[in-house]
């Protein structure tokens, strides 16, 4: 299985993607409640998260990522924290992130 498959399997269920061509096909962009629902997801088994990007109105808001932190990518802390500011800095946002999922995940 590869990492798109995977992701659109285990984590992004039941989501919807709010990316309607403003940027790339392949990057998922969710609402506030569908991505925190992302992180938990990605909490559970694992996944890396490298950054977080926001979007407000169809323009590039703000983003964060773990070496902002400095913090592993597989490490919760940060991108809760990173969340947690965006959420109480603007609300509206849509959210996505960069994913990195293991190998070991993958071959399941």
């Amino acid at each position: 299985m590869e990492q798109t498959e995977f992701l659109e399997k285990n984590v992004f269920t039941d989501l919807k993607n709010m990316n309607d061509g403003f940027d790339e096909e392949a990057i998922h962009y969710f609402s506030e409640s569908d991505f925190e629902t992302v992180l938990k997801q990605v909490e559970y088994f694992g996944i890396g998260v490298y950054g977080i990007k926001t979007y407000l109105n169809g323009k590039s808001h703000a983003d964060s990522t773990h070496e902002d932190h400095n913090k592993k990518a597989t490490d919760p802390k940060w991108y809760k924290k990173a969340f947690k500011t965006f959420k109480m800095g603007q609300s509206g946002l849509l959210y996505a992130a960069t994913y990195k999922v293991s190998k070991k995940l993958l071959e399941r």
